[in-house]
């Protein structure tokens, strides 16, 4: 019998005190099941931003924002702990309500919903939304619109970043304007998924025609690969956003005739059968409830991953099967107590010629 088999003893958690929140993840490393995955997701996050080679990709699905986790992802942004932001339109519309003064309330899932309905409450689960609310949120995004160029073909990152800028004028602190103040890139590839949707129907009912090209916006992501050498990518929960990062790994050489992607500082590794190149992820982390075995993406592990490329073999990556609201601000507090530097922003974040859009306000 292998004596690696009896090189780690597990150690119960002794109860004690004073213990930080980071102590007390130590002391759940040293356990087992999902309390040590989180406390792994915690370490791999803490390693990734002390890389000094390493862009930092954040996914981020679900609904997040509604269930009060949006001023984290504001903490990462302000920190310079992310460099890209992927996420699903709801995530940076609904936090949007509450930066403009509106609320969420607690509720209850044990709950007439049709008497919700009747007094204009939407539920997320345990929390309710005033319907009003929600369309004064798509009513700005409406208007923004509206001070846009309708013969210029926008990528989502292009249209997020203008309405960033125009939140921050109107001093609506949200996810979006945080990110244009900081210069951080968000790619939203399912965008009209979401009360941005809806916000463009309003503009069109108008008569006046707006485009989000989603082309474009795969190309400007993409194209990002010539200026990264390593990546690291956190994903709280999966859906289009992890699919949307975890093809960096695996598609930018497809904008290059030779399949090598012009500027990359890494080296590619090469498919013997396609001599396709691939960068895969040297840091990864995944928070999610989904599981691997009906085949989805959102469950898929990163070892499944390795089989395409998108995920380094000798890298580091964890899943902890957690609900986010559990373990996003577990993490976030302990990277807090341990930060002990300023990051720096990646390269793409400070040129000019980057955030050049044709700004008509």
């Amino acid at each position: 019998m292998s004596t690696d088999f009896f090189s780690k003893k597990l150690s119960p958690v002794e109860v004690n005190k004073p213990t930080s929140i980071w102590q007390l993840l130590e002391k759940m490393s040293r356990t087992a099941y999902q309390g040590r995955k989180l406390a792994e997701a915690a370490y791999v996050i803490d390693k990734m931003i002390r890389d000094d080679d390493t862009t930092i990709i954040l996914g981020l699905a679900g609904s997040m924002s509604t269930a009060g986790q949006w001023k984290i992802i504001n903490w990462f942004i302000e920190n310079n702990l992310i460099d890209i932001l992927v996420s699903t339109g709801a995530n940076i519309s609904e936090d949007i309500i509450e930066a403009m003064g509106f609320s969420y309330y607690q509720g209850t899932h044990l709950v007439d919903d049709e008497e919700l309905f009747k007094v204009g409450l939407n539920r997320y689960y345990d929390v309710y939304g005033r319907e009003d609310d929600y369309l004064k949120m798509t009513e700005l995004i409406a208007s923004f619109i509206k001070t846009l160029n309708p013969n210029y073909k926008y990528s989502s990152r292009e249209f997020l970043y203008l309405f960033g800028k125009f939140l921050l004028r109107r001093k609506i602190n949200s996810i979006v304007a945080l990110a244009a103040k900081k210069k951080v890139p968000i790619f939203c590839p399912a965008i009209v998924d979401s009360a941005y949707g809806d916000a463009f129907l309003m503009v069109e009912s108008e008569g006046l025609h707006f485009t989000i090209d989603m082309v474009k916006d795969y190309v400007e992501f993409m194209k990002l690969a010539e200026k990264v050498k390593e990546t690291g990518v956190i994903y709280i929960g999966g859906g289009v956003p992890k699919d949307f990062i975890q093809l960096f790994a695996v598609s930018p050489d497809l904008l290059y005739k030779d399949k090598v992607i012009h500027g990359r500082k890494k080296e590619p590794v090469h498919c013997k059968v396609t001599d396709e190149s691939y960068y895969p992820h040297k840091y990864a982390v995944q928070i999610t409830t989904d599981s691997p075995q009906w085949g989805g993406l959102s469950g898929c592990t990163f070892e499944e991953a390795i089989s395409w490329g998108k995920e380094c073999r000798s890298g580091y990556h964890v899943q902890c099967y957690c609900d986010a609201t559990i373990a996003l601000p577990i993490i976030s507090h302990a990277i807090c107590e341990k930060l002990d530097f300023k990051r720096k922003p990646s390269q793409f974040r400070l040129e000019k010629s980057f955030w050049q859009i044709r700004d008509l306000f």
